[in-house]
């Protein structure tokens, strides 16, 4: 079932339907090519590699909450890794035979976004490394969230 998109208004869109022309309107370039092209960002250079603050990651696509700091660790591969999603979030493993190799593809299960790729050497509890592209996520701060809350400011449910 679809849910609200605040790109759209409130009007109630399913994200895996929205034309290629609509992506390329609300994402940047090179969110664009990593998200919706399966692109890879270079290691060491993105926004959340080196992040250490409490919060959210959400999809750049479709907002949907996905992976948080709880969960976050550094892995020395230069791109975020969590060792989990959150509880709950619709996040998709796909297998990946693209540059010779057998790898599993993350995605937004809401929107098909690329997000990564999933590793099996990653710390307990799980042993797993979502190793994923700062490109294709978006952070929420959990101090802010929480000062909005304070003031009754109602925090944007997606992006």
């Amino acid at each position: 079932m679809p849910e609200k998109d605040s790109f759209s208004g409130g009007v109630t869109v399913d994200e895996k339907q929205i034309p290629d022309e609509e992506w390329r309107r609300r994402l940047s370039p090179e969110e664009y090519r990593i998200a919706r092209e399966g692109g890879t960002e270079r290691a060491f250079t993105g926004a959340h590699w080196d992040r250490h603050e409490a919060g959210t990651y959400r999809c750049v696509c479709c907002g949907e909450p996905l992976f948080g700091s709880d969960e976050k660790y550094d892995s020395g591969s230069g791109w975020p890794s969590f060792y989990a999603p959150v509880e709950g979030a619709p996040v998709r493993e796909v297998e990946d035979r693209s540059l010779g190799m057998i790898r599993t593809e993350v995605r937004c299960g809401r929107c098909e976004a690329h997000l990564g790729h999933l590793f099996p050497d990653g710390p307990q509890p799980t042993g797993q490394r979502y190793c994923l592209n700062s490109a294709a996520l978006r952070f929420d701060d959990a101090k802010r969230a929480d000062a909005e809350e304070e003031k009754g400011v109602d925090a944007p449910e997606k992006r």
